[in-house]
């Protein structure tokens, strides 16, 4: 396995995250950019990118990493982030924090797995939300890095910025922030509750404070604690010491309706321009397909914005061009309408990258998805493709689960049924679990 490097310029771990976490028996093990995961087709770097934020110039950064070290493609995954894999060279990791850094996406080595910041990825494009984020991602960082004590959160720890929409403050994160009406208010929130109405101006300093005093009450109680419903399922000792330091009290909850963003052209309010918003097979492309991403964003904003559904939109294209856009990302492979049958569709690593799995999940999804047509009007529920009952990276809420057995069969489970069939067979199997007979709600833009 390539080692993780020690950054002489890291500030050392406060002694409340030492306290709590010499009761956890291990180390926390989730991948970052620095500490790399031994897998069976080499090391694997997992590269926050707080809010999915990219410029043209960062997006690079992983492409030339993955072609120069690991094996030519790039992972997206559920929390916005990119992976690459297959990293066999012992120098690898040396090469890699060296591109990562010129790039300016590693700001702080100590913080480098700490900084999982999601965001709407469509705030201020839709006319929809209350509003721009990108300030709140910039600020919400930047006080995560000049944390000593942040330092110490898990890989697995959550912020949520949320535009107003519900769609980022429905994905189970520890600290929610969401921006209410009028732009001059936040909602914040401590694994899903409402705790507090702080000003906006404030509301980063509020998300990381709680992260903070988290710490703190882990340390105090002696926990082995992830994440804040480990120890605080509510939120209310955290609320607590946040009120007594000032945060106002909770008002009404804000009212979200949740969902991720819609596939294809998105028309910016009053303008001449749109977005484009595409889907990513499987969550897993070439760097060839990332660059032309890259080249797209480049006749808009460039900007991209990745997504916590595997997916990315592309700001600020003009509209007589973005059709034209939409259609070579549609023939690269990318999905770039709601009526996909891949819309929903993930899977585990699988085989042969991960020891523990029981079949090449991927393959199989592929071959069980490849005849399948659009159904315009039709709500398919998500899939979920996993090698063992471990079910890394499913998604939240009902999904059809789909897990390989030891006797090479596989269990599709979904609303209380349960069938076992083989990988020839998954087609139908499929087919039958993923329909409903609800519409899709109304698209507004």
């Amino acid at each position: 396995m390539l080692a993780a490097m020690p950054s002489p310029s890291d500030p050392p771990v406060s002694g409340a995250f030492a306290a709590a976490t010499a009761g956890r028996g291990r180390d926390d093990a989730c991948p970052g950019a620095l500490r790399l995961h031994a897998a069976d087709d080499g090391a694997l770097a997992r590269i926050r990118i707080p809010g999915g934020l990219l410029t043209i110039r960062q997006a690079e950064a992983p492409a030339t990493a993955a072609d120069r070290l690991g094996d030519g493609r790039i992972d997206l995954t559920s929390r916005g982030n990119l992976q690459v894999r297959g990293l066999r060279d012992p120098g690898a990791g040396t090469e890699l924090a060296a591109l990562l850094g010129e790039a300016g996406l590693l700001p702080s080595w100590a913080h480098e797995r700490a900084r999982n910041l999601l965001a709407s990825p469509l705030a201020g494009l839709d006319g929809r939300g209350n509003g721009e984020l990108r300030g709140w991602i910039r600020e919400a960082d930047a006080l995560l890095c000049a944390s000593p004590a942040a330092a110490g959160l898990s890989g697995r720890f959550l912020f949520a910025l949320d535009d107003g929409r519900g769609d980022t403050a429905a994905l189970g994160a520890d600290v929610t922030l969401i921006a209410l009406p009028g732009a001059a208010t936040a909602e914040l929130r401590l694994a899903g509750r409402p705790v507090a109405r702080v000003p906006a101006a404030d509301a980063p300093r509020w998300a990381v404070r709680a992260a903070e005093t988290f710490l703190t009450l882990a340390a105090e109680r002696g926990a082995r604690a992830w994440r804040i419903a480990d120890i605080d399922p509510d939120g209310t000792a955290i609320a607590a010491q946040l009120r007594a330091e000032g945060a106002p009290p909770a008002g009404p909850p804000a009212a979200t309706a949740g969902g991720p963003p819609p596939l294809g052209l998105v028309p910016h309010p009053g303008g001449t321009t749109c977005a484009l918003s595409v889907g990513v097979r499987l969550g897993r492309l070439t760097t060839g397909a990332w660059r032309l991403l890259a080249r797209i964003a480049g006749t808009g904003t460039g900007e991209l914005r990745i997504t916590p559904w595997r997916g990315v939109v592309l700001p600020g294209l003009p509209r007589a061009a973005a059709r034209e856009a939409l259609d070579r990302l549609a023939a690269a492979g990318f999905l770039t309408g709601e009526d996909s049958p891949w819309r929903g569709v993930t899977a585990c690593a699988g085989r042969p990258g991960c020891a523990k799995s029981l079949a090449d999940v991927r393959a199989d999804a592929l071959a069980a998805l490849r005849d399948a047509v659009p159904e315009p009007g039709h709500r398919l529920l998500p899939v979920h493709f996993s090698g063992c009952e471990r079910r890394c990276g499913h998604p939240d809420g009902s999904w059809v689960d789909v897990v390989a057995g030891a006797d090479g069969r596989y269990r599709v489970a979904t609303a209380g049924t349960t069938s076992a069939t083989t990988a020839a067979d998954l087609p139908a199997a499929l087919d039958t679990a993923r329909r409903t007979s609800t519409p899709p709600p109304p698209r507004t833009t």
